[in-house]
């Protein structure tokens, strides 16, 4: 029901608010940290790269003649390791920060 003003009958207090807002930055905070590009990126790159690694070690001959004699997937496969290890360590050296709070008399 709404009064003559058009506001519903129920009102938030101040510290409601604040304790909603609260929960949501802290909600976002880690979500941002586990859904972080570089988790997703090294760990895509370290899965397949054991698979190809695997790939090429398991090579046959005749797969390794026919990419005039190296062994592409073994190769390929040590860098999409390299480049996933990157990714995870610079996501652990450098993590992502917590937002920094508003400050409270920062709105007047």
């Amino acid at each position: 029901m709404t009064d003559d003003s058009g506001q519903s009958g129920f009102h938030y207090s101040e510290q409601d608010v604040q304790r909603e807002v609260t929960e949501l930055e802290g909600r976002s905070a880690t979500a941002a940290r586990i859904f972080d590009l570089r988790r997703i990126i090294g760990g895509l790159f370290v899965l397949y790269g054991i698979i190809v690694t695997i790939t090429g070690i398991t090579d046959s001959q005749a797969e390794i003649d026919k990419a005039q004699g190296i062994n592409i997937n073994l190769w390929t496969g040590i860098g999409m390791l390299l480049l996933g290890v990157f990714f995870l360590v610079w996501l652990w050296l450098r993590p992502t920060p917590p937002p920094v709070p508003p400050v409270e008399g920062a709105e007047e």
